[in-house]
């Protein structure tokens, strides 16, 4: 088991040193790069990453989060997918109510967040501009998901957050007919993966009470659930 996680987590390194290389998508490139050099005034001290981003977690993670896009000044800044913005406030600190997650904040890179039993990516890895990928970027994009579910061979919960995660998941899942998006909605994959989805942690959202604390930590703890069970039936 210990040489296989090892593995799993050499390929899952490697694939994301191939990631934050890609630049496959100019008006993202050209983007990303343009926002890490002309920085928000708060963060004028620091470098931005400006790249692409991996994801992040525990490679023996049995649920997956897969989330929109890095946004510009949050992980398009740090390197780490929800990493020092509001959707990741919101997100890693419903990870740690819930105890998938060591802390409630997420801030830099080496702040010592550590997640267990989750792991954590976005469906586009760099940040589009207005937040809003073009069919061809997600597309390119889409590849990379699917190697990181190779990887993660003990998925057994993907936690969509929001409609075009939600989208991507359920076509790379085989999900058919694709089922239409609702929060806490529930859809099972022809391999038994469960396809668990939710509203998107962004400010839209929290900040009208469309998503509450308790509407995040409900999905979570109904991810750990459906996990628990998936192992159970398995042993």
């Amino acid at each position: 088991m210990t040489r296989d996680l090892d593995a799993r987590r050499a390929g899952l390194d490697s694939l994301g040193d191939e990631i934050s290389a890609c630049r496959r998508c100019p008006r993202l490139v050209d983007w990303r790069e343009q926002v890490a050099r002309d920085r928000r005034a708060a963060f004028q001290d620091q470098e931005y990453w400006g790249r692409p981003l991996p994801g992040f977690g525990d490679p023996a993670a049995r649920v997956l989060l897969v989330g929109l896009a890095p946004a510009a000044h949050g992980g398009n800044r740090t390197g780490r997918v929800f990493t020092g913005d509001r959707s990741g406030d919101w997100l890693f600190a419903a990870l740690w109510r819930t105890g998938f997650a060591n802390q409630p904040e997420s801030v830099a890179i080496d702040d010592g967040l550590v997640l267990s039993d989750a792991y954590v990516v976005a469906a586009v890895r760099c940040a589009p501009p207005a937040n809003k990928p073009t069919p061809s970027e997600r597309d390119a994009c889409v590849p990379y998901l699917r190697r990181e579910l190779l990887l993660l061979s003990d998925v057994r919960v993907v936690v969509a957050l929001g409609q075009f995660a939600h989208q991507i998941v359920a076509g790379e899942l085989g999900i058919r007919p694709r089922p239409p998006f609702s929060h806490g909605a529930e859809a099972v994959a022809p391999d038994g993966t469960v396809l668990l989805s939710s509203y998107h942690p962004s400010q839209r959202n929290t900040f009208t009470g469309m998503l509450t604390e308790t509407m995040s930590d409900d999905v979570l703890i109904r991810a750990r659930r459906l996990a628990d069970e998936a192992s159970a039936s398995c042993t």
